[in-house]
Order: structure tokens, then C-alpha cells, then sequence
């Protein structure tokens, strides 16, 4: 894949803010996406406990089988310091990195993260999505902001309520296993949130997280290990 970055990294908060400022208005929240993809990416990254080593991984499964067809991964240091809200600064460099191995395309991109739920309606996921041009979203283990009716939330698989934040909907919480946790989908760029819930089920047979979110995860902690 060709990834044309339409700015430098930052280095100071001020510059960062700066540039998601930017990039929101690029965000296409109305979609509808892919609705049958054939291609799909999970995308993740590994931290170092003891330095700013990180490891990107991207893992490209096939939507309807959910074999992987194509891996790849990334290493780097983190360069920009942690801020809430900025945390994509830190994981971006090596996954786009990361993203630029792949011979193939996928048409849709999940980020262990956020998409619209952020404080400037611009997570990792909407990132990704308006730099690379591809659907994406988010699917987090937690909210970043926003509240949700928890006794509203049914306890089969399939339930789901808003996220809002500010009065606004920004993501849902999606119970992906019958009496587990939810988890946290907001749509990023390129895709309807109804579309995204749709296939973060399709890709979470058995467990809690949808398979992208897990394969890419072990691929990132088991590079990470390696590079150390």
C-alpha cells in the first residue's frame, strides 16, 4: 500500500492538536462503507514496560472465512509523549509503516482504539481512515469519552445502546458475547456505525473482540518480544 502523509509529525502538543484540527473536516462520518467486504484489517501495537520501543502490527483476514491472508509488522520508538486524546501520535509513524508492507488492500480497517468517540471527534481510527482512504473504526476494551445506559443494554449477543457525549452519539456499546462486557465501537471515516457493529459481530464468533482485534494483538506483543 501508498500512504501519502499531508504532514509532518509533531512534536509539541500545540502541533498536534493542530493537525487533527486539520484533518477532521476530510472525515466522511456518513458512508455507508463496504458492505460485504472481501478484505479486512486489524491493526494494533505493543509497548516496551522499560523504553519507547513499539511494535505495529497489521493483520488482513479474509471477512468471510476469517483465515488471515497477509501479516505485517513494524518497529520504532515513540516519539511524541503520552496525551490524552493525542495518543495516536505515538502509534501512527509505525503503523503506517506497518500499513505500507501490505501488498494487498483491505477494505476495511479495525484500530484498537477510537474513531468519533474523542474529545475533538478524531481517534486513531478517523486518522487512519482520512490518511490511508480506507473505511476504518474503532473497537475499544474501554470508553474514552462518553456515557452509555448500561441497564439499557440487553445481555445476548447483538445488544447494543449509544455512546453520547456532549448530547451527541458517538459510538455504541456493543455486547459481542452473551452476559460479557460490551465492547466500544465508533465509526472512524468511510462507514455508517450500524455497518461497523455489523461486522465487528461478523468477526467475533467466540470471543469478546473481534478476530482482527486479537490476531493483531499477539502478532504485535510477539514482535515486540523478538526486536527486544
Amino acid at each position: 500500500m501508498r500512504i501519502d502523509i499531508p504532514h509532518s509529525w509533531p512534536r509539541t502538543e500545540a502541533d498536534a492538536i493542530a493537525i487533527q484540527d486539520r484533518l477532521r473536516g476530510l472525515v466522511d462520518r456518513v458512508g455507508p462503507g463496504p458492505r460485504e467486504p472481501r478484505l479486512v484489517a486489524g491493526l494494533d501495537v505493543a509497548y516496551a514496560e522499560d523504553s519507547n520501543r513499539v511494535a505495529a502490527a497489521v493483520v488482513v483476514l479474509d471477512a468471510r472465512t476469517l483465515e488471515v491472508v497477509e501479516r505485517a509488522t513494524a518497529v520504532g520508538d515513540a516519539t511524541f509523549p503520552y496525551v490524552p486524546g493525542l495518543f495516536a501520535f505515538r502509534e501512527l509513524p509505525v503503523l503506517v509503516e506497518a500499513l505500507t508492507r501490505l501488498e494487498s488492500v483491505p477494505e476495511l480497517l479495525l484500530c484498537d482504539g477510537q474513531g468519533l468517540a474523542h474529545p475533538r471527534r478524531f481517534g486513531l481510527a478517523c486518522h487512519l481512515g482520512v490518511l490511508t482512504g480506507i473505511a476504518a473504526a474503532g473497537v475499544a476494551k474501554t470508553t474514552f469519552v462518553g456515557d452509555y445506559d448500561a441497564a439499557a443494554l440487553g445481555p445476548r449477543r447483538g445488544a447494543g445502546v449509544p455512546l453520547v457525549d456532549g448530547g451527541e452519539t458517538v459510538g455504541r456499546a456493543l455486547r459481542t458475547r452473551d452476559g460479557v462486557k460490551p465492547v466500544y465501537v465508533s465509526t472512524g471515516h468511510g462507514i455508517d456505525l450500524d455497518t461497523a457493529c455489523r461486522h465487528v459481530l461478523a468477526l467475533a464468533p467466540r470471543y469478546r473482540l473481534p478476530q482482527t482485534t486479537r490476531l493483531a494483538d499477539r502478532l504485535s506483543r510477539d514482535v515486540l518480544r523478538a526486536a527486544r
